[in-house]
């Protein structure tokens, strides 16, 4: 069996239902600029993304075809400030509530937290240190 060259995540998509609301909570939280981007019916904002890096790049989404959830596939973000810590310490300032406080996975695997958005949706933060 032949083994991918590259991550197997290419891309991911967050459903929101304010995307204004939205948008500020993610900055805030990962102290980031998201990216606008309008097509038609269907209104993005880009996390920021770095070409040829070893993750994938995504963005809020919304859209009636997309319904914001705490249930299904949970995303990792890195911690841009490298402590887990860092990010869900600003959850809660944010409109956001955390579920799971900085836990260590395990010596070689680092940290990790999980925290719902304003929008409904469980997403994990993940660090190192």
């Amino acid at each position: 069996m032949k083994q991918p060259n590259h991550n197997v995540v290419g891309w991911f998509e967050i459903p929101v239902r304010n995307m204004g609301r939205a948008s500020k909570f993610y900055e805030a939280v990962f102290d980031i600029k998201l990216q606008p981007l309008h097509l038609g019916p269907l209104d993005m904002a880009l996390f920021p993304g770095v070409e040829k890096s070893m993750g994938s790049s995504g963005s809020l989404i919304q859209h009636e075809f997309y319904t914001p959830s705490a249930d299904g596939v949970l995303i990792y973000f890195t911690a841009f400030s490298g402590d887990v810590a860092t990010e869900l310490s600003r959850v809660e300032a944010a409109g956001g509530t955390v579920l799971v406080p900085k836990k260590l996975i395990s010596k070689e695997l680092g940290h990790m937290g999980v925290f719902v958005d304003t929008e409904g949706n469980r997403i994990a933060v993940h660090s190192r240190t």
